[in-house]
């Protein structure tokens, strides 16, 4: 049964991108912007669902944890393969977003992971 896991998988990159694609086209901008994270964010919503409707299916579940845990990789390689030199030469913008978006992270992850560890605490 662990199959599902990697249909929800696709299903959720597949919604991601079209969702990724059609904000693209909507800003004019003709390409996907954020395709995979908006997959990211559906599988994430799709793993708290699963865990409250599926409680008694084990085999399933751990097939789903494991591809949640997998397109983080995955999405690095991906965004390993982008033609970085395009986005600089594209202007400061994308280098501009690039750094506010990194130091974002740098400063909400410790936020958020004691956040989590007060609510496990409780």
């Amino acid at each position: 049964m662990r199959i599902y896991g990697v249909a929800i998988l696709a299903a959720c990159y597949l919604i991601g991108q079209l969702v990724g694609l059609y904000l693209g086209y909507w800003l004019g901008i003709g390409g996907n912007v954020g395709g995979v994270g908006f997959g990211m964010l559906l599988l994430i919503f799709m793993n708290g669902r699963m865990k409250d409707s599926m409680p008694k299916v084990k085999d399933t579940k751990d097939g789903i944890y494991f591809w949640s845990a997998m397109y983080i990789p995955v999405v690095i390689a991906m965004a390993a393969t982008l033609n970085v030199r395009a986005a600089v030469s594209g202007g400061w913008v994308a280098v501009l977003a690039g750094i506010i978006a990194t130091s974002a992270c740098y400063f909400f992850v410790p936020f958020i992971s004691r956040m989590a560890s007060a609510k496990t605490n409780q």
